[in-house]
């Protein structure tokens, strides 16, 4: 499924809207962050490895793939939602399964059930090395569809 889920693309409307509120992410830009897919209900975020986002040991730091796949539900999310809206996260829990170790690693947001208020998404992490993707984390959040607020 996620082969499919990768090659569909949302319209281009939602894809401008998501990517623009993407854009706005500080955190994101100062990782170096990119937002490389946008489908129905599904987002994919590639951060680069850099000894910038790393821990002692060389490996992505737990915070810097925490906040990719935070980010990768929220504009999974928010490519159901309808124009206006925003999205903010309630909670996410993840597990680190392993080292995450490679030339970049892959966060993908997939949402599950989206609701009126609460959206509800699985994170996973893919640690990539020479073409090779391997799951680090596993994850879910909810997140909450709120008004757009106007830029601070």
């Amino acid at each position: 499924m996620e082969d499919r889920t990768r090659q569909e693309q949302a319209s281009p409307e939602v894809r401008t809207r998501v990517r623009a509120d993407f854009e706005r992410q500080g955190l994101m830009r100062h990782l170096g962050a990119r937002l490389t897919h946008i489908g129905p209900g599904s987002a994919h975020i590639v951060l680069p490895g850099r000894p910038e986002v790393t821990q002692q040991h060389g490996y992505f730091h737990a915070g810097a793939t925490s906040a990719v796949a935070d980010s990768a539900g929220g504009c999974a999310a928010l490519t159901l939602f309808p124009e206006g809206t925003s999205v903010l996260s309630v909670e996410y829990k993840i597990n680190l399964l392993a080292p995450a170790v490679g030339d970049h690693v892959e966060a993908v947001g997939t949402v599950l059930r989206a609701g009126r208020t609460l959206t509800v998404c699985r994170l996973e992490v893919f640690a990539v090395r020479d073409g090779e993707r391997s799951l680090v984390v596993s994850g879910q959040q909810t997140l909450i569809r709120v008004g757009e607020r106007s830029e601070r």
